[in-house]
């Protein structure tokens, strides 16, 4: 049971502007972090939802009462996948010329990330509706933080195309991976959006049918 006084924070009223400023608020806060200490547990996509979901632990607030008032921050998904239409059509000539190796890069990839994904769910004991949510959500913002640290990562692998570095960066770490494509390069970063973008699609066709496979 909730505690009496905290209950007005499950009223939209409240719990809506409450939760928009404290989204908005952590989060340049984890910019400002971040820019002072680059590192991976100070980045804003690490710092925010901590932040977030401590709050929610000592408010007693759940998932309904912070999407009341963040919702229409989910909606700026679209048009910003959108907007990479613009440097994938600047590349298309390279993309076409190497359209089959991205497909099977993507087919490849996403299948072993959404196996690996449901392993290590069995392998730590999760029961099978919480396995099936993982299957199209491979990659957690921690991990695509590690792993889009773009220079550290192409440093370690031999990858001396922007084609293979922007796929990498793309398929390993979905948005986050994006934008550390195009700090690399601008070709890179197109293809790293491409890649992303077929991830997705690839995801949410086959997601259902690996479920049914591993019930």
């Amino acid at each position: 049971m909730p505690r009496p006084d905290l209950l007005s924070w499950h009223d939209p009223w409240v719990a809506a502007p409450f939760w928009l400023i404290a989204t908005l608020a952590f989060y340049w806060a984890g910019r400002r972090l971040y820019r002072f200490h680059a590192a991976w547990w100070s980045s804003p996509l690490v710092v925010t939802p901590g932040l977030l979901i401590l709050l929610s632990v000592v408010l007693h607030s759940g998932y309904h009462d912070y999407l009341s008032g963040t919702h229409w921050l989910m909606m700026m998904f679209g048009p910003v996948t959108v907007a990479f239409a613009l440097p994938i059509y600047e590349q298309r000539v390279i993309i076409l010329r190497h359209w089959p190796l991205l497909v099977v890069g993507v087919l490849v990839g996403s299948s072993l990330a959404m196996l690996s994904a449901w392993e290590l769910a069995t392998l730590f004991g999760f029961d099978g509706a919480l396995r099936l949510s993982l299957l199209p959500r491979s990659v957690s913002a921690p991990f695509a933080v590690v792993v889009s640290a773009g220079e550290a990562i192409l440093k370690w692998l031999p990858l001396r195309s922007n084609l293979a570095r922007g796929a990498l960066l793309g398929m390993s770490a979905h948005g986050a991976g994006v934008a550390a494509a195009h700090r690399v390069g601008r070709e890179e970063g197109s293809i790293a959006g491409l890649v992303m973008i077929l991830a997705g699609l690839f995801n949410v066709l086959a997601a259902p049918f690996l479920a049914y496979c591993l019930r």
